[in-house]
C-alpha cells in the first residue's frame, strides 16, 4: 500500500516504472515530470488502463476515490475509459456553437458560381419558405418528417413548383453539410415522391405568323420609355434569355463586326455565347447607343444607370400592349424563334446552339464552343430578321427555305 511518505520518496530511474497501491491503482514514475496515477483493469477480456491525474495535484486519497468510482462503473458493465470519452464528447458538443440550417445554407450559397438572377431566386426561396420553418434548427437535427412538414406548408398554398424547388435546394444544402462534416444525413433522400411533381410550365409565346406580325406592329407603336421599346424590338431579333438581354453591356458588342459576345459569367450554363447581329439589330443598337452608350448597360434602369433595367420591365411592357401572361412573355421570344426557324427548315443544331442550349461540359476561356455553326447562324439570324420584317408588313409568313447567302454574311 502506498503512503504519502512513500510517494515523496520515490526516486526517478533511467526508465519509467510503476508502484502498485491496491485494487488496480498504481503510481507511474516517469523519467521526468509529475507522478501519474493509473488504474489498471480488464473489460470484455481486454487489459486497459485509465489515467486518474497527477500527484500531488491529485492526492492519494483522491486517486483512491477515482479508482473506486471506476470500479463501480465496471460493476454495472460500463467501461470507464469509454464513459469518459463519451462525457468529454458531450461537453465539447455542448460548448460548440450550434450550426443551424440557415448558417449552412449561407455558406453553401457563398460557394456557388451562378448567374446573379439565379442567386437571387435561391435567396428568395430560402428566406421566404425554408428559413422561417427550419432556419434556426441545428442542421444535424432536421429529420425527414420535419423537412416534409415545412415543404407541405408550401404545397398547401398551391405552390407545387416552389415546394419542389425548395426540396431540391434543401438537398443541396444537406449534401454540402455532409461534406463539411456538419451532419451525417440528407433528409431529402427519404422524401422521394412525397411532394407532388409540379405540372410542366411553359413560357407563353406567340408562334402563329399572323399574330407575330401583329405583335411586332404593336411593339413599333409602344408609347412608353424609348429604352424599353428598344429592348422589345431587339428581343425577337436575338432571342437570348431575358436576363441576358436586360443585363447586356456595351463592352460586349462589336457593332461594326455585327457580333454580341456574352461572357460565360453571364450565361445560365456558364459558357461564353456568340450572338450574330442582323443589320436590323445593329440599327436598333446604334440608335440606342446615342442615348445610353456613355454608360455600361445597354438597357439601364429608369432610376439609376448603374443598374440594368428591372427583370419585370419587358413583361410589364407586353402587358401594357395588351398581351396577358398567358399569351406572351419576355422568355416567349425564344420559343417564338425556335418554333418558326425549325418550321423554316434551318439546321436544328444551329438553332439549339443559337439558343445556347447545347453547352459544353467544360467551361472554356475561348469562344471555340460558342462559335459552332457560326457561319450558318449568321445567315440564319439575318434571314430571320428579314422574315420578321415581312410579317410586320403584313406578309403571309409561310415557311421559307433558308437563303444560300445573305448580303454581308457570305
Amino acid at each position: 500500500m502506498l503512503t504519502d511518505v512513500k510517494l515523496r520518496g520515490l526516486k526517478r530511474k533511467a526508465a519509467l516504472y510503476r508502484v502498485a497501491d491496491a485494487d488496480g491503482l498504481a503510481v507511474e514514475v516517469p523519467v521526468s515530470g509529475a507522478l501519474r496515477w493509473r488504474y489498471r483493469y480488464r473489460f470484455a477480456g481486454k487489459a486497459k488502463m485509465l489515467s486518474l491525474g497527477t500527484y500531488p495535484s491529485v492526492s492519494l486519497a483522491q486517486a483512491r476515490q477515482r479508482r473506486d468510482a471506476a470500479r463501480t462503473q465496471l460493476a454495472h458493465g460500463i467501461d470507464p475509459s469509454t464513459h469518459r470519452q463519451t462525457v468529454k464528447h458531450a461537453q465539447v458538443q455542448a460548448a460548440a456553437p450550434v450550426v443551424t440550417f440557415q448558417h449552412v445554407a449561407q455558406r453553401w450559397a457563398e460557394r456557388q458560381s451562378v448567374a446573379q438572377v439565379t442567386a437571387h431566386k435561391s435567396q428568395w426561396l430560402f428566406e421566404s419558405f425554408l428559413f422561417p420553418e427550419i432556419g434556426d434548427m441545428p442542421v444535424s437535427e432536421i429529420t425527414p418528417r420535419i423537412l416534409l412538414d415545412a415543404l407541405r406548408k408550401i404545397e398547401e398554398t398551391g405552390k407545387q413548383h416552389t415546394a419542389s424547388r425548395a426540396k431540391v435546394k434543401a438537398g443541396q444544402v444537406f449534401r454540402f453539410a455532409i461534406l463539411e462534416g456538419l451532419t451525417d444525413n440528407d433528409p431529402t433522400a427519404s422524401l422521394r415522391g412525397a411532394i407532388k411533381a409540379p405540372k410542366a410550365k411553359h413560357h407563353a409565346a406567340i408562334t402563329e405568323p399572323k399574330a407575330i406580325g401583329e405583335l411586332l406592329r404593336a411593339i413599333d407603336g409602344f408609347s412608353g420609355q424609348f429604352v424599353t421599346q428598344c429592348a422589345l424590338k431587339l428581343a425577337p431579333l436575338v432571342f437570348v434569355r431575358p436576363g441576358e438581354l436586360r443585363q447586356a453591356q456595351w463592352s460586349e458588342f462589336d457593332l461594326d463586326g455585327a457580333m454580341w459576345r456574352i461572357p460565360a459569367m453571364r450565361m445560365k450554363m456558364k459558357a461564353a455565347h456568340l450572338v450574330p447581329l442582323s443589320s436590323q439589330a445593329v440599327a436598333i443598337l446604334r440608335e440606342l447607343q446615342a442615348m445610353t452608350g456613355q454608360g455600361s448597360y445597354v438597357f439601364p434602369g429608369m432610376r439609376t444607370a448603374s443598374r440594368p433595367m428591372s427583370e419585370n420591365t419587358v413583361n410589364a411592357a407586353l402587358r401594357r400592349l395588351g398581351y396577358s401572361g398567358d399569351e406572351m412573355t419576355g422568355h416567349g421570344f425564344r420559343s417564338l424563334a425556335a418554333t418558326r426557324l425549325n418550321e423554316m427548315g434551318w439546321n436544328a443544331d444551329a438553332i439549339e446552339r443559337q439558343l445556347a442550349h447545347a453547352e459544353s461540359n467544360k467551361v472554356r476561356e475561348a469562344y471555340t464552343h460558342a462559335a459552332q455553326y457560326l457561319d450558318e447562324r449568321k445567315r440564319m439570324m439575318q434571314a430571320w430578321a428579314n422574315y420578321l420584317d415581312g410579317l410586320r408588313a403584313g406578309g403571309a409568313g409561310k415557311p421559307t427555305k433558308k437563303a444560300r447567302s445573305i448580303p454581308g454574311f457570305s
